[in-house]
């Protein structure tokens, strides 16, 4: 058995498997997922998962060298902006770049794969893009 808290075996597959400006999408229940783009759902009702279990988890298995949010995020001030806050300062994140939501889901179509949680805060979401660790 695994020792990394991860354990979904879908989740882990496509983290392993991400290669350097790789995407992984994490986003909340609302976020339309794009033809021919792997969904990982992790959806199992309201609010379960929450955005911010997901993305610490993924984050304890991937190396992210930047990512992206929409800027309506700023004016919804949802919970997970503060922690994604947290985590850019801490340096876990890498750059950050902001978008518009439509250009967010425009990105969305080149991810290798879209994890979707149960979150139901609007404008959860972010983009990781896949660092190297050497």
């Amino acid at each position: 058995m695994k020792k990394t808290p991860l354990l979904n075996i879908a989740l882990s597959r496509v983290i392993a498997s991400l290669g350097h400006g790789d995407v992984l999408l994490i986003v909340d229940a609302g976020m339309p997922v794009p033809p021919g783009v792997e969904l990982i759902d992790l959806a199992l009702t309201r609010g379960v998962p929450d955005f911010i279990a997901a993305l610490d988890v993924v984050l304890s298995e991937m190396q992210v060298e930047s990512h992206v949010l929409a800027r309506e995020m700023i004016e919804v001030q949802p919970p997970a902006l503060q922690v994604i806050e947290t985590l850019q300062i801490d340096g876990q994140l890498g750059r950050q770049s902001w978008v518009s939501h439509e250009e967010l889901k425009v990105l969305s179509r080149t991810a290798k794969a879209i994890v979707r949680t149960g979150e139901c805060q609007p404008y959860s979401n972010v983009a990781l893009v896949a660092g190297v660790v050497f």
